[in-house]
């Protein structure tokens, strides 16, 4: 239950505006508890994952399955695939991914490895689309997963991205990757780091997440040339060295990110107008 109740310190971060809708929030908690190592949950793992009390819980629990977004099991409460148009909602609103797959698609076919696009969440990178190859590595990845960003590839090059005052408030969020703590390097390594990941455009992770994953990543630009997302190729560090991360699949990657980008910005600048149900012409 230790880590549980770590989920629950977690989650206890509350908003302080006049608007804020508590019981919404405790919903969110409620569906951000389940993961791949807590597919099924009883009631009582529940409330101490999201800090909350049983009969909370409970109410919460029994909504969630109402609207459709949780059932009830033999073992305690799953989610249901419903929960998956929240995130695809999200994605498809970007318009990223429907114009990101071919060009992910034709770089896992020119690499032979697995490619990934992440954005900023808080302290965490967040998959947003993904192409993968049958490989055996350390990490489940797939959409929807996060890492602390200071372990990976993707994650140095969006907090590179952040002005310092927004650097510090992204970090100052509390991880909800599950992982431990990171102490790899200190605050002015990371700066260093990052610093060097900002002049050059690219960031590496050499087993940083986990022992023989090894990535690079460089990022993805909105039409206003904001960065709002990273690329990244994935290996095994046994079977690829760094050098050949660098020479060989960096500038496919740093050219598939470019057309991405391209793409991605012509997209926002279409001409497009929602007319309302109500005004819609015959």
């Amino acid at each position: 239950m230790k880590d549980l109740a770590q989920k629950g310190h977690q989650m206890a971060g509350r908003g302080t505006g006049p608007d804020f809708v508590e019981a919404l929030a405790r919903g969110l908690d409620v569906l951000g508890c389940f993961d791949a190592d807590h597919r099924t949950m009883t009631l009582a793992e529940v409330a101490a994952a999201a800090g909350l009390a049983r009969p909370t819980a409970r109410r919460l629990l029994l909504t969630l399955e109402e609207l459709g977004f949780v059932r009830s099991t033999a073992g305690g409460f799953a989610l249901t695939p419903k929960v998956l148009s929240l995130g695809m909602a999200y994605i498809g609103s970007l318009g990223l991914w429907d114009i990101a797959r071919p060009h992910l698609e034709a770089l896992v076919a020119q690499t032979g490895e697995s490619s990934s696009m992440a954005q900023l969440e808080g302290s965490d990178i967040v998959y947003v689309a993904r192409v993968a190859v049958p490989k055996i590595i350390a990490l489940r990845v797939e959409v929807g997963t996060r890492f602390p960003a200071v372990q990976t590839s993707q994650g140095k090059v969006l907090l590179a991205a952040l002005a310092p005052d927004e650097l510090g408030a992204a970090l100052a969020v509390p991880s909800r990757s599950g992982l431990p703590p990171y102490i790899g390097r200190d605050a002015a390594a990371l700066e260093r780091e990052l610093t060097e990941v900002r002049a050059r455009g690219w960031a590496l992770a050499d087993e940083e997440l986990a022992p023989g994953v090894r990535s690079i990543a460089v990022p993805v630009r909105d039409g206003a040339g904001a960065v709002r997302a990273a690329m990244n190729v994935t290996v095994h560090a046994a079977e690829t060295s760094t050098e050949r991360l660098l020479q060989e699949h960096l500038p496919r990657l740093l050219r598939t990110a470019g057309e991405v980008s391209a793409e991605w910005a012509l997209w926002q600048s279409r001409p497009h107008v929602e007319v309302a149900r109500g005004n819609a012409i015959a």
